[in-house]
């Protein structure tokens, strides 16, 4: 079974050296994601309207490879203020309330740039009943 590898062409991935999502047969891993726009993040200070715009990311990245929402079996979210983990949450929850994938919500030092306030992985397998 092949692998396939899916970048987004942000900087970070070659440097890093990394995927935005790896799929093998039936399974996708999202790599995490922080809410940006021309890689500067964006809402700085928001940590829920930076939620809010990646939850779509995920279902958008997962379908460059035919995955959708309800494919979604597990989230980790990475906040950098842990007080915050309730905004944070509620905008997962609008995402994913129906779906309730096995999550994870905790806090870091810092992510890449100091205004990202919020990143999220997800995994994903195709074709899980709802």
């Amino acid at each position: 079974m092949s692998v396939i590898r899916l970048g987004s062409g942000a900087p970070w991935e070659g440097i890093v050296g990394y995927s935005r999502v790896v799929v093998r047969g039936d399974t996708a891993w999202v790599s995490g994601t922080t809410a940006t726009v021309d890689v500067a993040a964006a809402h700085p200070g928001d940590a829920a309207a930076q939620q809010k715009d990646l939850v779509p990311l995920t279902p958008r990245t997962l379908g460059a490879s035919l995955w959708t929402r309800p494919d979604v079996v597990r989230t980790r979210m990475y906040v950098t203020d842990i007080s915050r983990w309730e905004e944070v949450g509620r905008a997962h929850g609008e995402a994913f309330g129906d779906i309730r994938p096995a999550t994870t919500m905790v806090q870091v030092a810092a992510l890449i740039d100091p205004a990202m306030l919020v990143e999220i992985e997800a995994d994903a397998v195709r074709g899980v009943p709802a």
